[in-house]
This record gives C-alpha cells, sequence and structure tokens, in this order.
C-alpha cells in the first residue's frame, strides 16, 4: 500500500526515521507542502524561503536519484493531503515530529482532526532528542543522548517510490507574496553546502571555536554555520554529534580538545531550549513569568523600533550587528544576545514587538530555540539572571580594532579610534551628527540603571520565588555539569555560553 511522507523541516534522506519507517510499509510518496498562510506569519520572510527552496532543488535531485518522485504542492496541508490521498490511494501518512511556531501547531491539530475523521493513519516520529509529551524534565538529558547514541539511519535498501506522480514547480518568493528582502550573503541551501560546511568545520575551522566565537568578526569563520541546515533539516543533529564524537576520538591537538567539546554542548544545549517550546508552546507570545507581562509597553515605541531593525540607534557597534544581520542572515552568539538585551533593556521595547524582527533575519530561524531565547535575553523568565549588555563595552572588546564596525558603518571612517565606540564624545562629531550618522537616541549609561532598577525590582517582589520555582522545575535543566542554568534554591546560574547559532 503507498505511503505518503510529509516533510517539514526535515530536507534531507539520510538519517531519516520517517523515511526509514515509511520504506518498510510500501510505495513512497514525498510531499513538500508550500502553505502560503505559513508564509504570511509575521515571523516569515524571503531568506528563509529562499534557503528552503535551494534544498528542495537539492532534494528533489537526491530522490530522483532513487527512484522516488518529490511532489511539491501548494495550499492548505488538509485539502492538499487529502487530493493526494485520495488519488494516490493512501490511507497512511509518516511525518516527523515538529517544533513549530503556534500557526504550524494550530495546523497540525488540523491535520489529526481530518485524518481521524477520514480514517487516515497519521504517524509522527521523533528526529532529534526533543520529546513530545514530555511529563517531566526529570531524566531528560539521558534520554536524549540515548537517541544521538542511536545509529545513524542509511538510505533504506529496496526503496520504492509511487507511479504517476506529478512533481510540481518550486514557487519563487513573489509568487508567495513575500516582501522583497535583500540578502546578499546569505548561506546558500542544500545538503551538500552542508556537509562541506561539516566536514570544513571539523577538519579546519573549528580548532579556534572556544576562543573566536564571541566576536562576529572571528566568529564568521570559527563558528560551524551550521544553523540553517539544522532549522531546516538538511542534516540532522545526531549526524553532526556522531561526526563531532568521532574526530573527538582522534584525539587532536592543539585547541581541538575544548573545541569540539564545546561545540558538542551547543549542540545539547540546541535540544533543551527546543524542549521548553515543545513543553510550552505559548512561550512564543506569552512571558513565562506572568509577573513580567507588564514590565514593559507592549506597544512599543515605533521610532525606537525602527531604528533598531535598521541599525540606526547611534550606539555603533549594535548598529554594526544588525546591518551585517540584514546583509547576512546570520550573527554570531554573542552578538544575538546582545542586539536582543540592548532592545530589551536599553531602548525598553516588549520582546514579542522585536522577537519577530529577528525571526526574520535569522536565516537559520528555529522556533524553539529563538522564543525561549528572546524572552531569557528580555529578562522575562524568572529563573535566568538578567545580564544586561552593555553595546559599547561589547564594540570595545569584541571589535577592539574596530574593523567590524567601520566596515558596517562606513560613515564613521573619520572617527578616530578612541572615539569609535562613542563618537558623541569625540570633539569633531558635530560634522557626522544627524546628517551622516545619528547621534545616540537613548543614554547608554541611564539606560542601563534604569532598565537594572526595573527588572530587580520585579525579581524582588512578593511572590518571585514561588513563581520561579514552579517555572524552573518546568523547564530547567537538571544537569549542573552539562548545563549552567542548574537550578539552585528557584533560581538559574547565569551562563557565559549562551547561544542561538552553533
Amino acid at each position: 500500500m503507498n505511503v505518503l511522507m510529509w516533510l517539514k523541516r526535515d530536507l534531507r534522506l539520510h538519517d531519516h526515521p520517517a523515511l526509514t519507517l515509511a520504506a518498510g510499509l510500501g510505495p513512497v510518496l514525498p510531499v513538500y507542502i508550500v502553505e502560503p498562510e505559513l508564509w504570511a506569519q509575521h515571523d516569515a520572510a524571503a531568506r528563509h524561503w529562499g534557503f528552503i527552496a535551494e534544498s528542495l532543488q537539492a532534494l528533489r535531485a537526491d530522490s530522483a536519484a532513487l527512484g522516488l518522485t518529490l511532489a511539491i504542492r501548494t495550499g492548505d496541508a488538509v485539502e492538499v493531503l487529502a487530493r493526494l490521498c485520495a488519488r494516490h490511494g493512501i490511507s497512511r501518512i509518516i511525518s516527523h515530529e515538529e517544533t513549530g511556531n503556534l500557526w504550524s501547531f494550530a495546523r497540525d491539530r488540523r491535520v489529526a482532526a481530518w485524518a481521524r475523521d477520514q480514517g487516515i493513519d497519521w504517524i509522527e516520529v521523533p528526529q532529534s532528542g526533543v520529546i513530545r509529551r514530555l511529563p517531566s524534565r526529570d531524566g531528560w538529558q539521558a534520554r536524549r543522548d540515548g537517541f544521538m547514541a542511536g545509529p545513524v539511519l542509511l538510505l533504506p535498501q529496496g526503496l520504492r517510490g509511487v507511479d504517476g506522480v506529478e512533481a510540481g514547480p518550486i514557487p519563487t518568493a513573489r509568487a508567495l507574496r513575500l516582501a522583497e528582502d535583500r540578502c546578499p550573503h546569505r548561506q546558500r541551501g542544500g545538503r551538500d553546502e552542508g556537509l562541506g560546511l561539516l566536514d570544513s568545520f571539523l577538519s579546519q575551522r573549528g580548532e579556534r571555536y572556544r576562543a573566536a566565537m564571541s566576536s562576529p568578526e572571528t566568529g564568521e569563520r570559527a563558528c560551524s554555520r551550521l544553523s540553517p541546515h539544522f532549522a531546516f533539516g538538511t542534516l540532522s543533529i545526531r549526524e553532526a554529534v556522531q561526526a563531532t564524537a568521532a574526530r573527538q576520538a582522534t584525539r587532536p591537538g592543539g585547541q581541538w580538545g575544548g573545541a569540539l567539546s564545546s561545540f558538542q554542548s551547543r549542540l545539547a544545549w540546541r535540544d533543551h531550549f527546543m524542549q521548553k517550546l515543545e513543553d510550552q508552546p505559548t512561550i512564543e507570545t506569552d512571558c513565562l513569568s506572568q509577573a513580567a507581562e507588564a514590565l514593559r509597553p507592549r506597544i512599543p515605541d515605533a521610532s525606537r523600533l525602527a531604528a533598531w531593525a535598521s541599525g540606526e540607534t547611534g550606539l555603533p557597534f549594535l548598529d554594526a550587528c544588525m546591518r551585517y544581520l540584514v546583509a547576512t542572515g546570520w550573527l554570531n552568539f554573542r552578538m544575538r544576545a546582545m542586539v536582543m538585551a540592548t532592545a530589551s533593556y536599553h531602548l525598553w521595547l516588549d520582546w514579542r514587538a522585536t522577537g519577530p524582527v529577528l525571526a526574520r533575519l535569522f536565516a537559520d530561524y528555529e522556533p524553539g530555540i529563538h522564543w525561549p531565547q528572546v524572552q531569557m535575553q528580555s529578562g522575562v523568565t524568572a529563573i535566568n539572571t538578567p545580564r544586561i549588555y552593555n553595546p559599547v563595552k561589547q564594540g570595545l572588546e569584541q571589535d577592539p580594532n574596530g574593523v567590524f564596525t567601520r566596515r558596517w558603518l562606513p560613515e564613521l571612517a573619520s572617527v578616530p579610534d578612541a572615539f569609535l565606540q562613542e563618537p558623541w564624545k569625540w570633539p569633531g562629531f558635530a560634522t557626522l551628527a544627524g546628517r551622516r550618522y545619528p547621534e545616540p537616541i537613548i543614554d547608554p549609561a541611564a539606560a542601563q540603571r534604569a532598565a537594572r532598577d526595573a527588572v530587580w525590582a520585579l525579581r524582588r517582589a512578593p511572590g518571585h520565588k514561588d513563581e520561579a520555582s514552579a517555572i524552573a522545575d518546568r523547564h530547567a535543566s537538571r544537569s549542573a555539569r552539562r548545563f549552567s542554568p542548574a537550578r539552585s534554591g528557584g533560581k538559574a546560574r547565569p551562563s557565559a555560553q549562551l547561544s542561538f547559532e552553533l
């Protein structure tokens, strides 16, 4: 009997539990559904679709080599699945479990209801260390590590395709009515691109990973750059975990030992954060700490939001990072935390206004990482110690020679090095202010003091400890060895290794 394999964030054929299961049940029809309503959501952007479209093109070629026709259909998931099942005599659908945004969560509920009504057997299987319907975080790490230690699945033997399937076109971003999104330095999609990055990271680029990851200048090469491939599934996390373990087993010298260990920790961190959204999908819309709902105005200051998003705040290192992100779709882990924290603390913008902006800018946007991290960097989780990054200090530390800042803010070429991160203190700033580069839209020192006072007042309020303890019971890691925000008296210790990106 024919089996439909519904692809989502798993655009590969290797180490694909859903494909392995489907291949043992009958001829397989792989399907990717382009859902216009999904691409109309506030977190969607053309740069995401560009990566996916390239990955689909590569996957279509790989599938054809195995005798499979990758069907691409545009429309509502229930309607598309109903037509395909009727046309090809399908009564069983296989897919991976997805930890997506609230829209995809609601869509999956609709698909499940339709499948039950029609007598269609829809089987969802895990593809990572994220565990659906997890009763407690106790023992989660062992289960996650057990999955990662399992065999990397090879291409199934005797794979058969369904006859008479039309491939269907891959639509353009314009056809999906996505806004123009110039991202000239975006990473390209496709499994071969991901495999090349994994190989170069483990054999060459990764040795300085631990030392170089914090700066956007050095992190561009030293970081793995695998995050979009994980986000859209051209590579599996298990493949990366085991390839890294194999490299560790060779006992390479130099700085490799610490670098590979740190990378493994971040791969585990990735599943840890995704588990939070899996356990509580409303993290996308509601503060983990209910008391934090009134911390900032829900309607943001529009001028501040626009200045931050476009890199025009008058704070050079922050602006350079935002402009770099607009052009590349990527930013190293510390700077992701800094741009979010500065928006939340110094500019006092609600995370529900800034989070979607970054979601659209990150070419590697992964809802399960993004929304828990956005909340954490905004100080609304109750369990993570607030980290109020000083954007001036970060610029001095992470770009001491000013190379990165000057590259992305060429209008500051005439500013002496000593004043680059605080150009308003330069006697010649009048030649720039308001004409070539804006004056700072806030006083960074005063804004930081006000934010610290407000956030810590919230934490001293009655009931905070009880709320923090309840949130920690549900979401905090149980491992002090691997995960630095281990529970301690209902609080989480601050981490110096918080990561949006690997």
